[in-house]
């Protein structure tokens, strides 16, 4: 088992940047793709990005694609979130989690491990 704890999220202005990170526990950090997802009151958690074991590869839900920059170090056993061009609508407590599944899965079903999540606020 990998426990994750996210942290850096907060409340920002529209338009602001937040970088969210999450920090992993274990020897076998490397042996995982890793995702970010978001959930807002009162809606179903999403995805918002992965990343390949060894980071090469990042895919990205369209509502975030270029703005948003998943990354990792390997040697930290951490993964990183960095959100530009913050709206509102990014508002939701956001997670990290832990999959073994072929690289390109977007599905909660296929990721294993969950943080507790980080609060991600956006005003108008």
């Amino acid at each position: 088992q990998v426990q994750l704890v996210e942290s850096g999220g907060g409340l920002v202005q529209a338009g602001g940047s937040l970088r969210l990170s999450c920090a992993a526990s274990g020897r076998t950090f490397s042996g995982y793709i890793m995702g970010w997802f978001r959930q807002a009151p009162g809606k179903e958690r999403a995805f918002v990005a992965v990343i390949s074991r060894s980071g090469g590869n990042t895919y990205y839900a369209d509502s975030v694609k270029g703005r948003f920059t998943i990354s990792r170090s390997n040697a930290k056993n951490e993964v990183y979130l960095q959100m530009n061009s913050l709206k509102p609508e990014d508002t939701a407590n956001y997670y990290c989690a832990t999959s073994r599944a072929p690289f390109g899965s977007t599905y909660i079903k296929d990721f294993g491990s969950w943080g507790q999540g980080t609060q991600v606020t956006v005003s108008s």
